[in-house]
């Protein structure tokens, strides 16, 4: 019985390091939240270990995806009935471990593991978020989606016109990523630093769309605003409010995260309840205006970012 048990173990070990990547950017889009992600993931390799699939001849991604996706509807439950302390926002990392050779639908897995895309999801029920997810962005087929999910096909289609229903304000004005998005990302931020070490008030609120909306997640750890900042004038005094002036006290890092241009900062000097460290991201227009400020605060989001360059 001893060495069944190696050799089962040691063939779902493999089959695990196969789909791992797979299974991460699924968890990780599921939920938002790399770390949750990375938690999940271990979960579903126990289970696979402890309570394998009743037929071994069978593929295992199909049954791994299945547990996954029960983890992670479970522990998003979890996290809705929870008391979050302002706004949550999703966690920035600098890749999304997926297979290169996987399948893209009506959104396509960089768009999908943006921070706009995940914000967007949290309008879905879990059950919404993962039929949206298999349906258009790993372009899974109906059956394939109510075997991964034990629904009924007519419930998938149900649901997935609700998601899409409810993902209709992000549509309107999603923007694909592409090298000019990035770039007018890149260009935002490089005068979003300008204007804010300028102390430059006029130069921000006309960097800014006429309803930009600011928001901070500080996860209840530091000090944020507890509900988003709606208006360029309203943002722009915020902004010149909390960030000390001149440049000495604190230092910028241009990156990459989650397919976009984003800023890593660090202060030199911590102050209680006040973050030494965090992450700035922004969406843009069009024009090249910031219509959405990200400030990302709270510890157990920053897990997948690198503060040491």
């Amino acid at each position: 019985m001893a060495a069944t048990g190696a050799v089962r173990e040691s063939v779902y070990t493999e089959a695990f390091r196969t789909h791992e990547r797979r299974l991460w950017g699924l968890l990780y889009r599921l939920t938002g939240s790399a770390a949750d992600a990375d938690d999940l993931l271990q979960e579903t390799f126990v289970r696979a270990i402890e309570r394998p699939p009743v037929d071994a001849a069978a593929p295992l991604l199909p049954w791994l995806v299945r547990v996954a996706l029960n983890l992670g509807r479970d522990a998003l439950r979890r996290r809705r009935r929870a008391r979050y302390v302002g706004p949550w926002l999703p966690a920035p990392v600098e890749a999304v471990n997926d297979a290169s050779d996987s399948p893209e639908g009506r959104y396509g897995l960089t768009e999908s593991a943006s921070l706009a895309f995940l914000a967007a999801l949290e309008a879905l029920t879990p059950q919404q978020r993962a039929v949206l997810l298999l349906r258009d962005v790993l372009d899974y087929s109906v059956r394939e989606t109510a075997d991964a999910l034990d629904i009924s096909e007519a419930n998938v289609k149900t649901t997935l016109h609700r998601s899409r229903r409810a993902m209709a304000a992000y549509d309107a004005k999603r923007m694909p990523i592409t090298a000019q998005v990035q770039e007018l990302g890149r260009t935002a931020l490089a005068r979003f630093l300008g204007h804010l070490a300028a102390g430059d008030a006029h130069g921000l609120e006309r960097l800014l769309a006429e309803d930009a909306r600011g928001v901070t997640d500080g996860g209840g750890e530091f000090v944020a605003a507890l509900r988003p900042i709606i208006g360029a004038r309203k943002l722009t005094r915020f902004v010149l409010g909390v960030v000390p002036r001149g440049t000495a006290s604190y230092s910028v890092d241009h990156v990459m995260l989650n397919g976009l241009p984003a800023l890593v900062v660090k202060f030199h000097v911590p102050v209680e309840r006040r973050a030494s460290r965090f992450v700035v991201t922004v969406d843009v227009d069009a024009a090249g205006r910031i219509c959405e400020l990200r400030v990302v605060m709270a510890a157990r989001k920053l897990t997948h970012v690198s503060f040491d360059r």
